[in-house]
C-alpha cells in the first residue's frame, strides 16, 4: 500500500466504522475541541463524556474559564487527575484572552506556543478546528504507525522521535486531514489496541509490517522506561460538629493547589500529633492511590474533636468547612472519597 493509500484507507474507515457521536466531533469550535483533546490525554473517552459537558456549563468560552479563579477550575476538574492540565488549561485561556483577543491563532505553530499545549496538541486542533494539514502523534497514533510502518526505533531517543514524526507529517492526505487524523485516534482505541489488538477489524491490516510478523504487541519500542516507586504517608480526616477540617497543597508537586487534608509522613507521626487532642479517633480502611511515577499507600485516621473542644495549637494553616462546601471545592478523588462525596 502507497502512503497515498494508508491515508484513503484509513478516512473511508473513519467515515464509516469510525466514532461520530463524541459531543467534541460537531464543533470546529477552537476552544472546545482544545479543551477535549487536553480532557482525553491520559483519560477514557468514557470519562471524559462526564466531564465535558459539566465543564463547558461552568465555563461556556474561554473568556469564562480564563475570568474564573483558578480554585473554581481545579473544583471543576476534580477527580480527573494529572491536575497539571487543569492549572495549563487556566494559564492558556488567559494568553489566549491577554495575548491574542480571546480568538485561538489558527495554525498549529502558533498554537504551541501556547501554555500546555504540545506538538501534537496543537496539531489537533489546528486539523479539527482550522482544517491545517499537521500531524499528530499522541500514544494511540504512535501505536498504529509504529506497527504499519515496522517501526522499530527506540522512541526513548529523541531523534527517533522526530523521525516518526517525519514519517507521519509524509502520511498527510492533501484533504480530509480532520477526518484521516480522528480516523488515526479512531484506529489507535478501538482497534490497533495496546493487547490484542483486533487486526481483522483494521483496514491496515493487509499492509501492516507488525501484523504480518505476527507481532504487534512489540510495537511501538521504547526501551527506557519510568522506574515505579512506593510510598506511604498518613492522612488526618478532622472533623468538629458538621464541619471538616482541610488545607491547601502546595503550589508544586502532587495534587498542586488542590484542598486536601493534613498529611503526615507515617501513622507513628500522626498518633504522636493528635495524643494530647480532646475528642477520639478511628483508623479508617488503607486507601491504594496510582500516581504517573509511583504508587502511593495513604493511611487515614478519622479524629472527631467535641463540638465545645478548643481547637489544637499545632493544626496546620487550613480552613473548617461544611461537607457541602467541601465538595464544592477542588478536592483530590481519595480525598472526595473519605469525606463521602
Amino acid at each position: 500500500m502507497t502512503r497515498r493509500g494508508i491515508a484513503r484507507a484509513v478516512i473511508a474507515w473513519q467515515r464509516q466504522h469510525g466514532r461520530h457521536g463524541l459531543p467534541w466531533q460537531r464543533t470546529r469550535d477552537a476552544y472546545r475541541v482544545w479543551l477535549s483533546e487536553v480532557m482525553l490525554q491520559q483519560t477514557q473517552v468514557s470519562t471524559v463524556l462526564d466531564y465535558y459537558p459539566r465543564f463547558l456549563t461552568r465555563f461556556p468560552n474561554v473568556q469564562a474559564l480564563a475570568a474564573a479563579p483558578l480554585d473554581d477550575v481545579l473544583a471543576q476538574w476534580s477527580g480527573l487527575g494529572y491536575y497539571s492540565r487543569a492549572r495549563h488549561l487556566h494559564r492558556c485561556a488567559q494568553a489566549v484572552v491577554g495575548e491574542h483577543g480571546g480568538a485561538f491563532p489558527s495554525t498549529s505553530a502558533a498554537l504551541a506556543t501556547l501554555p500546555g499545549i504540545g506538538r501534537s496538541t496543537a496539531a489537533a486542533i489546528a486539523a479539527f478546528s482550522f482544517g491545517e494539514r499537521a500531524a499528530i502523534l499522541d500514544g494511540n497514533v504512535k501505536r498504529v504507525l509504529t506497527r504499519v510502518l515496522g517501526y522499530d526505533g527506540d522512541l526513548s531517543l529523541a531523534a527517533e522521535e522526530q523521525r516518526l514524526w517525519a514519517q507521519a507529517e509524509a502520511l498527510l492526505p492533501a484533504r480530509d486531514v480532520d477526518v484521516y487524523t480522528q480516523g488515526l485516534m479512531d484506529l489507535g482505541a478501538t482497534v490497533c489496541s495496546r493487547r490484542r489488538p483486533a487486526c481483522e477489524r483494521c483496514p491496515l491490516a493487509a499492509d501492516c509490517v507488525a501484523h504480518a510478523a505476527g507481532t504487534p504487541e512489540r510495537y511501538p519500542v521504547k526501551t527506557r522506561r519510568l522506574k515505579r516507586s512506593r510510598c506511604s504517608h498518613a492522612l488526618l480526616c478532622l472533623q468538629r460538629g458538621q464541619r471538616h477540617f482541610l488545607v491547601q497543597r502546595p503550589a508544586r508537586g502532587v495534587w498542586a493547589g488542590l484542598w486536601s487534608l493534613p498529611e503526615y509522613v507515617d501513622t507513628a507521626a500522626l498518633e504522636a500529633a493528635v495524643q494530647a487532642w480532646p475528642g477520639q479517633g478511628e483508623w479508617l480502611p488503607v486507601v491504594e492511590h496510582a500516581l504517573t511515577h509511583f504508587d502511593w499507600t495513604l493511611r487515614p485516621l478519622r479524629w472527631t474533636l467535641p463540638a465545645r473542644a478548643r481547637m489544637p495549637v499545632d493544626l496546620p494553616e487550613g480552613r473548617w468547612v461544611l461537607l457541602e462546601e467541601a465538595l464544592a471545592m477542588g478536592l483530590p478523588a481519595p480525598v472526595r472519597k473519605l469525606l463521602g462525596g
